[in-house]
């Protein structure tokens, strides 16, 4: 880890301590809904006022901000930080993205790690994709990568050879179809760790090699019901720390579900952030530094 212990990040659930956000700005209210795949044209003040309150649930918890303010003129997406890279114990990979039109936000996302002294362990080349959406820690040697449109095997190998150095392992598993190649489906839009033993998802579109993993594990699953996952992104939650997790409003079954699991829950507003454009609180995210479990 960072002599300093400024970066680590090997877990989704560890307690969260720094963090990379991005406020909503221009391109993201301008952006063409049929061209971005959003469901509608985000109002911008609403979705300024939706993330302040969204990093303020995060600044309650303690967590250091870091703020991503580069100018990325015409990249909608870049409001979700968590896909153009990965943080490990040993530095930064820089990912490069499925979806083309974000193509770019790799670049700026490298600088500013760099610049907050997170030295860079490797990159993704070539004909490689993978987005952050598509990796999830399963422990801090085993990284889940899910094969779809926006991450490929090619990203998917590569991955494997910049991490097994570490110690660390990437299974890969394939995603569905779902709604085809314009859509975000991301391994995250159908599970989220939040806690080492529990997980919490839609297992009726989950890869079955991942559920029996997942069972060999010990790792129970938390089931969020169809009409929250379709319309809600119930199972893409942030753990702030083992149990103590942030949803968007409006999923009041999977909140009750996670309630009854012993989870504490803080939900935030998300019509413009979120459900517009197909990014949770996870997607709004990329963790820096979390302590280990």
């Amino acid at each position: 880890m960072g002599t300093s212990m400024n970066y680590g990040s090997q877990s989704m659930v560890g307690k969260l301590r720094r963090v990379i956000v991005r406020a909503p700005e221009k391109s993201f209210a301008e952006a063409d809904p049929e061209r971005w795949h959003y469901s509608a044209r985000p109002d911008f003040d609403g979705a300024v006022a939706e993330h302040r309150d969204f990093v303020g649930i995060l600044e309650n918890a303690g967590v250091e901000l870091i703020y991503h303010d580069q100018p990325l003129d015409g990249l909608a997406d870049a409001i979700f930080t968590h896909d153009s890279a990965l943080v490990t114990n040993h530095g930064s990979i820089i990912l490069r993205m499925g979806k083309e039109l974000r193509r770019g936000e790799e670049k700026a996302m490298a600088k500013l790690l760099s610049s907050i002294g997170v030295p860079e362990l490797g990159r993704l080349q070539g004909e490689a994709r993978a987005e952050g959406g598509d990796l999830m820690w399963l422990d801090e040697k085993t990284l889940a990568v899910g094969i779809g449109y926006r991450t490929n095997s090619e990203g998917a190998e590569q991955l494997r050879k910049i991490l097994a150095p570490i110690g660390v392992s990437a299974p890969a598993y394939d995603l569905p179809y779902y709604q085809g190649p314009d859509a975000c489906l991301h391994l995250m839009s159908l599970i989220s760790m939040i806690d080492d033993d529990l997980a919490v998802g839609f297992p009726r579109l989950m890869p079955v090699r991942l559920i029996q993993d997942l069972e060999k594990r010990k790792i129970q699953l938390i089931e969020v019901p169809e009409n929250e996952f379709a319309h809600r992104q119930a199972p893409n939650v942030l753990a702030l720390a083992p149990r103590d997790v942030v949803l968007l409003e409006g999923n009041t079954v999977t909140e009750q579900r996670l309630r009854d699991a012993g989870c504490r829950v803080a939900t935030y507003r998300g019509n413009e952030i979120t459900l517009k454009a197909e990014g949770g609180a996870t997607c709004l995210t990329r963790p820096v530094l979390r302590d280990p479990t």
